[in-house]
């Protein structure tokens, strides 16, 4: 039964009045994260501690019930009249890329603790509980190299971490395994793995994310709010490197070179002209190299590059077409090591599937953008989000996404006040009856 007009009101006048809060809580994470103008919430590190001890300190403040899981995931409940029925859930994550921008995760954090300030405000009784769950490194690609499959914090939570991470991932910033990072913040990594699920899809009937959206289509359309239809997934190459021969610049003739930069700088335009075909058939793909470089122990300006090391980041919303992307790194790679006399190692391939959005819940966020008299578009998510991760357990899952200038990323996020009011009010409608 959805909200009256009346009841739809006063929530959104709750969710207005819950904005001092909101203010508040980016302020504070803004400046006590600050970091050469932009924040740095390291991802199972001080600044994304820091973070976790503040809003749940504000939790509590709002008389919330405020837990953690085994992988340091904190989840802040307002309890329902049924608390043996499964939760819906919000939420996002609280790290943030190395000096990035201040909303990028923790909006979707503050958006659900002012929906449910505004619930208890307006005097809504849910049916069922409704938590807000802060995720621990959803940046990890930032912090963390060597294989593993992202999304640390929620993937650990809903069973899909696997053993092998623990060793595999490695912190940039201390060089401790992904083990010994969580281990340096109080966790239990071997207990984690040793313990079932903490989340299932018996426990969740529902999740739906706020967040900013990371590029420019709600500016360019002049739109507060957009309905997140699905997300691209990913393959990427986190260690590839081109090995060939380092010899002297002027001696060496042309012929006789291995060179390790033009070697990559070809696999990448081969890329970059698969790409273009892929665009031009009316499909969906982005694609960047967003590392390459040489050793900076061993390049010289008198020297022929003998190793690049780079990084592969390719996304679409259609599986076929990542499938079709590797095959061309792949067999270009192949061909380029033959006629250079170099060796391409890509270092494995990792994959995120492509998500579709709960059709359910993308219908009841386009009524609830009617009933509240908010401007909204559909729109896909280039990036990827912690939804994806609930959603390959079978929770319907869905994302709002709130204006933002300038992307994400980036310490220049300029996402208003005024539309994540907006973004707010749509997400307690939802989590107040809808779902």
């Amino acid at each position: 039964m959805a909200l009256t007009q009346s009841e739809t009101e006063t929530l959104a006048n709750a969710v207005d009045d819950s904005m001092a809060l909101a203010e508040d809580l980016f302020d504070r994470l803004a400046t006590e994260t600050a970091d050469g103008g932009g924040v740095t919430r390291a991802s199972y590190g001080d600044g994304e501690q820091l973070a976790h001890d503040m809003v749940a300190d504000a939790a509590r403040g709002l008389g919330l019930e405020v837990t953690t899981d085994l992988a340091g995931n904190a989840y802040y409940v307002l309890p329902g009249r049924d608390r043996s029925a499964p939760q819906v859930m919000t939420g996002s994550h609280l790290d943030s890329v190395p000096k990035g921008g201040n909303f990028d995760g923790a909006a979707g954090v503050v958006a659900g603790l002012a929906a449910q300030a505004a619930m208890k405000a307006a005097g809504f009784d849910p049916a069922r509980d409704v938590t807000v769950m802060a995720i621990r490194s959803e940046e990890c690609s930032s912090w963390f190299r060597g294989r593993h499959g992202g999304h640390l914090g929620s993937r650990a939570a809903l069973g899909l971490m696997q053993p092998a991470e623990l060793e595999n991932a490695i912190h940039l910033g201390t060089g401790r395994t992904l083990g010994e990072q969580m281990a340096a913040c109080g966790l239990d990594p071997e207990k984690l793995m040793a313990s079932p699920p903490h989340l299932t899809a018996r426990d969740v009937s529902a999740y739906i994310e706020l967040h900013i959206e990371q590029g420019p289509v709600l500016v360019a359309e002049e739109k507060p709010v957009g309905v997140v239809t699905g997300i691209r997934g990913n393959t990427r190459a986190r260690d590839g490197r081109v090995l060939g021969e380092y010899t002297h610049s002027g001696a060496v003739p042309q012929a006789h070179r291995h060179d390790a930069v033009l070697a990559g700088a070809e696999l990448l335009t081969a890329l970059d002209r698969e790409t273009e075909a892929v665009l031009s058939e009316g499909g969906d793909i982005v694609f960047a190299a967003g590392q390459f470089g040489t050793d900076p122990d061993m390049h010289s300006l008198s020297k022929v590059p003998g190793e690049v090391r780079f990084t592969l980041d390719i996304r679409s919303l259609d599986e076929a077409t990542l499938t079709r992307m590797r095959g061309c790194a792949e067999s270009v790679a192949a061909e380029i090591e033959a006629r250079r006399g170099v060796q391409v190692d890509f270092g494995g391939f990792s994959v995120s599937q492509p998500t579709v959005m709960a059709a359910n819940h993308c219908r009841l966020l386009r009524e609830g953008c009617r009933a509240l008299g908010i401007p909204a578009i559909d729109i896909a998510s280039g990036g990827g989000h912690d939804a994806q991760e609930f959603d390959r357990i079978g929770v319907p899952s869905s994302m709002i996404f709130v204006r933002n200038d300038n992307g994400s990323h980036n310490a220049d996020e300029a996402m208003e006040i005024a539309d994540f009011a907006l973004g707010t009010r749509l997400l307690a409608w939802m989590l107040a009856d809808a779902l």
